[in-house]
Parts: structure tokens; sequence; C-alpha cells
């Protein structure tokens, strides 16, 4: 799992970039955000705009702060420690790039929530993903791991989607936050797991 995750994401930063220096490709990615702003209901409206408030920074600091009491209350200071450091770092990657590419964002008249920072990458799914690619490996052990890990993908998959309907993104800005967060827990999580074998032997 950790290096199907690691190419994964190895792809999508490369095609993502690829998308944003390519012309061709830029034109079809601005299409799919003019697309989806045609498609919109009400009910997906409110979906996304709910969605957008939860995966947002404050939101899930707060979800990582329940997340790490409930582990601290099991002495898992380590869990703990990877949690903190993955979320950081890739939160940290993200707006440097942000700062680096100063990509603009799709014209304000399709956002449907209010943005900040550049485009690229898209800071929501560097988040969904750093916390589903999080809770699938500290969680390979559980009895219903098959059932947390679907649910884990499909939060990401579902926060990525909503980032472009609701206007504020392109579809490369999405694969991008993805790949990062791929990329930098399943590095993390490869230390740790070696670091730990090391100090068990």
């Amino acid at each position: 799992m950790p290096y199907m995750l690691l190419i994964i994401g190895c792809f999508l930063l490369f095609f993502s970039v690829l998308i944003l220096n390519t012309p061709a490709l830029l034109t079809f990615d601005i299409a799919i955000v003019e697309w989806a702003s045609t498609h919109r209901t009400e009910e997906l409206n409110q979906i996304t705009t709910l969605l957008s408030a939860i995966g947002g920074m404050p939101f899930v600091l707060f979800l990582t702060t329940l997340w790490c009491l409930a582990l601290s209350w099991y002495k898992k200071f380590i869990d703990i420690f990877l949690i903190c450091l993955g979320l950081l770092g890739s939160g940290a990657i993200a707006w440097l790039l942000k700062y680096w590419i100063a990509r603009p964002r799709p014209p304000e008249m399709l956002h449907l929530v209010q943005s900040y920072g550049a485009s690229f990458p898209s800071a929501h799914s560097v988040y969904a993903a750093a916390l589903s690619c999080l809770v699938i490996y500290l969680y390979r052990d559980h009895s219903k791991s098959s059932h947390i890990c679907s649910f884990a993908i499909v939060w990401l998959i579902l926060m990525g989607c909503s980032r472009v309907y609701l206007g504020v993104h392109f579809p490369s800005d999405v694969l991008a936050g993805w790949s990062i967060s791929f990329i930098w827990i399943t590095l993390l999580y490869i230390v740790f797991k070696h670091r730990m074998k090391q100090t068990i032997n």
C-alpha cells in the first residue's frame, strides 16, 4: 500500500505540473470548471459549501486535536507525532507552492465560496488527502480496515471534486493537492516504520 500510494502521488504530481505548463491541457482544465458551474443544483450547492467549511484548516485542526487527544489516552505518542508532522508538513508544502507558483484562481464570478491565496495546489485537497492517508496507515491492522480505507478514499475524492464544483480550483490544483499528501505522508510513514523496526531489533 505505501509504495503504491507513493507511485500514484508521483504520477499525479507529474500530471498536474504537465497540465500547468501545457496550453492545450490548461484549456481543458478551465473547461471542466466552467462545465461544473453550469450543472449546479441547490442541493449540491449546500453539500459542497458544507464540505468547504469542514475541509478548511480551522475544522481540520479541531478534528485532529480530538483525534490526538483520543490517541494520547492510549499512549500512542508516536502516532500523534506522525499525525502532527504529516499535517503540518503537507500544509507547509502546499502554501509554499501557492506562494511560489502564484497561479490565479478561476474567474471570481464562478466562486460559490470565499477563497484565500493562490490556486495551485488546493489546500483543502491537501488536508483531505493527508488525513485520509494517515487514517489508512494508522488503522491498517484494524478489524474494519477495509471500511476505514473506503471511507477515507471517498472523503478525499468528495473534497477534491467539491473544490472544482465550487469554482475555486481547477482540477489540476486538486490533483496536485492529493499528490503532495500522498508523497509526504507515505515518506513519513516509511521512515517511521523503518525507525520502529530498528528500535525493536
